[in-house]
């Protein structure tokens, strides 16, 4: 949809912290062309939930650490994900400084506390607490939004109609999962998470009223851009309070020390490589974008996907490690060790790809040094393994910071 500018009236001050009058009274936020939103309060207080649903998938990892696991925690992991990101472009929308907006929010975060609660047992006793949860959450936040959309926004309030529906259809096989046992849950939400995700990609289609044009998914890049990097916050902390815990249990002794600091070193380096260039130009680029939101679609509603899950998987190969630094690592350590960083990469790169038109050379080195340390992860200790990562991603960190510098944020 095309925003409409505020009045000339409004302080600067108001324009910055987009405060403001609401457009005709309605719920949605004001904005002005290339304006960024700051982050409110009661959205930081509403990513709490998603603290604990973060610690909650990691654990559900590192103690169902199989294949047929793996799978059901990705499964778990990815609708995680999908409940946050379409509540940030909801709260992109609409203003969470509006009364009944927090209303809804603080009713999302009862929903998504059950939510948490229930990852550790959600193939077991109560998948039908995680899928009624889920499809509260999703039906209920589009149905509500749909709601609160004047009747002068069509483009939008008919985007809402469509995305409701879809979440609707997909809703009925996470509810039949839910219901159901052993396979056929895993089945049944395997359908309902690809329903879900091609959502975006198909426009959200549906009979008799069409796609949603992109004209009308149109949002404020620098809000949808930081709300993406609290995220990773959130996940890199959710890592370090797992090593920390960890450590705090442990024997203090040489091999634990040094994989504390390993694990240590390995968050640093994950943040150095997203936030010292890569989110502020992100920023940058997608408020001065004149097609946000296929931006938005692509680079923070789809590629930040492997980041953060790069980051959840670091947490687990943090935990093994510092459980038993030495000996031979085993297929649970190489996996999470070696294919966190190399997801996070992977993410990351298609990141920077997406906002700067090429692929980061010194990623696409780090992501050939971490492949290439596959054949002989076998042969190292946990806390070796760990550390050659670890290494690689400084180094990552250190070559695009010296090759690029202050002058990537003025390229983008």
């Amino acid at each position: 949809m095309r925003w409409r500018c505020r009045r000339a009236s409004l302080t600067p001050e108001l324009k910055t912290l987009g405060a403001g009058v609401p457009r005709n009274g309605s719920l949605l936020r004001t904005r002005a062309p290339h304006q960024h939103h700051r982050v409110t309060y009661v959205e930081l207080f509403f990513d709490l939930v998603f603290v604990f649903a973060i610690t909650q998938i990691s654990h559900t990892m590192l103690a169902h650490f199989t294949p047929l696991g793996v799978l059901q925690t990705t499964i778990l992991f990815l609708a995680v994900w999908w409940v946050w990101i379409f509540t940030s472009w909801i709260t992109n929308w609409l203003d969470p400084e509006r009364t009944p907006i927090r209303v809804m929010l603080f009713g999302l975060m009862i929903a998504g506390l059950l939510l948490s609660t229930s990852i550790p047992k959600a193939f077991e006793s109560r998948g039908l607490a995680f899928a009624f949860a889920f499809v509260a959450m999703q039906v209920g936040r589009s149905a509500f939004t749909y709601w609160s959309i004047p009747r002068s926004e069509p483009g939008l309030r008919m985007n809402l109609l469509r995305i409701t529906c879809w979440l609707a259809f997909s809703g009925i096989f996470w509810i039949s999962g839910g219901l159901a046992e052993g396979q056929t849950r895993l089945i049944l939400w395997i359908v309902a998470v690809v329903i879900e995700y091609c959502g975006p990609l198909a426009r959200f289609r549906c009979p008799g009223i069409g796609a949603t044009p992109l004209a009308d998914w149109e949002v404020e890049g620098g809000h949808m851009a930081e709300r993406c990097a609290l995220f990773i916050i959130i996940a890199l902390g959710e890592s370090i309070v797992v090593t920390g815990a960890t450590f705090a249990e442990a024997t203090w002794a040489a091999p634990t020390i040094s994989a504390f600091v390993v694990a240590l070193m390995g968050s640093i380096a994950m943040w150095w490589v997203y936030f010292h260039i890569g989110a502020e130009a992100g920023a940058e680029h997608i408020s001065q974008s004149g097609d946000t939101g296929r931006l938005a679609r692509l680079a923070y509603t789809y590629i930040h996907l492997p980041i953060v899950a790069g980051i959840v998987v670091s947490a687990v190969g943090d935990e093994l490690v510092l459980a038993h630094p030495a000996g031979h690592a085993d297929a649970k350590a190489i996996l999470s060790i070696i294919g966190g960083p190399l997801l996070f990469l992977i993410g990351t790169i298609l990141f920077k790809r997406s906002i700067r038109g090429i692929f980061q050379l010194s990623h696409l080195v780090g992501i050939g040094m971490l492949i290439m340390l596959i054949p002989f992860a076998h042969s190292l200790s946990p806390l070796l393994l760990s550390a050659a990562t670890t290494i690689i991603m400084l180094m990552v960190a250190a070559w695009e910071a010296m090759s690029l510098g202050s002058s990537a944020k003025a390229e983008v």
